[in-house]
């Protein structure tokens, strides 16, 4: 399902949005907390937060990690081009294998992927970029930028 604010106007109500939003700031507030800070029962966020479940608007409740604190120094993100499209889908399955891909994205323009990479070191990225990355077949050309800090994260805004 595509959530926009159409949907989000049509499909959930108020609750819902309410729901959605508390459970995005703070994934693990206890239900009965939720319940009380919005003012309803606690059988009622049970079956709304299922009803999202099910929508496919929660997937998976998930911890952010601290990076740095793990000891990973480096982060980039990596624009690979392909030398042609029928090798996106098989580029991407390699690109699941590298456990320092932390995320991948299809993008428009030159570059058909994006990657984002965490690694100990700049040694480690050069090693990944060079022996994982750019011997996957397919991968045309690569374009590494260096992320000094996180700044921010968040979900979607949802009113």
């Amino acid at each position: 399902m595509t959530l926009n604010k159409s949907t989000l106007e049509n499909q959930f109500d108020a609750l819902d949005r309410r729901i959605i939003k508390e459970l995005s700031d703070n994934s693990r507030i206890v239900f009965s907390q939720l319940a009380e800070k919005l003012n309803v029962s606690n059988s009622l966020v049970h079956q709304r937060v299922k009803k999202l479940e099910e929508s496919g608007v929660f997937v998976k409740p998930i911890y952010q990690l601290d990076e740095m604190v793990l000891g990973y120094e480096t982060s980039a993100f990596i624009q690979i081009m392909v030398t042609h499209v029928d090798y996106l889908d098989k580029v991407i399955e390699a690109l699941k294998k590298i456990p320092e891909v932390v995320e991948c994205f299809n993008v428009a323009g030159r570059y058909a992927i994006m990657v984002k990479i965490f690694t100990i070191n700049n040694a480690h990225l050069r090693d990944i970029l060079y022996d994982r990355i750019q011997t996957i077949k397919g991968v045309e050309a690569t374009n590494t930028i260096f992320c000094f800090k996180t700044q921010f994260r968040r979900a979607p805004h949802v009113e």
